[in-house]
């Protein structure tokens, strides 16, 4: 079933894409959705307050019991529903263009999530990145 909806986004986004084909087009506009994500995160600190950024050095360490590692997302309070929207709008669009990335490419974006999840079943916490 998720793989239907995946499919389906798929080529619903390949066939509202009218304007921007090339792939400099996308390879921009995904650069752009990408900066209007972190815009609305800022502006969630700066304009509207609601979250804080609180960041300081993690201590980072192998646990032996096989707990999940408690770092800290460095964020303070929570996003109000209009912050949340924007966020969300802007995340779309981010998708929306990746999609169209992987359709230019001919590369299927659920294929990409399965292979994606499957390294994080198979290297765990151990992934670096």
């Amino acid at each position: 079933m998720k793989d239907i909806i995946f499919d389906s986004f798929q080529n619903d986004v390949n066939e509202s894409l009218l304007h921007h084909r090339s792939i400099l087009d996308i390879m921009t506009k995904l650069n752009e959705a990408n900066a209007r994500v972190n815009r609305a995160l800022a502006k969630a600190v700066t304009n509207c307050g609601c979250i804080k950024i609180s960041a300081k050095k993690q201590d980072t360490f192998i646990d032996t019991n096989n707990s999940p590692p408690s770092l800290s997302t460095h964020i303070e309070g929570e996003l109000c529903s209009n912050c949340r929207e924007v966020i969300e709008n802007e995340i779309g669009n981010n998708i929306f263009y990746l999609t169209s990335l992987c359709n230019c490419l001919d590369l299927n974006l659920y294929d990409i999530f399965l292979k994606e999840e499957n390294k994080i079943d198979i290297l765990g916490k151990f992934i670096l990145r």
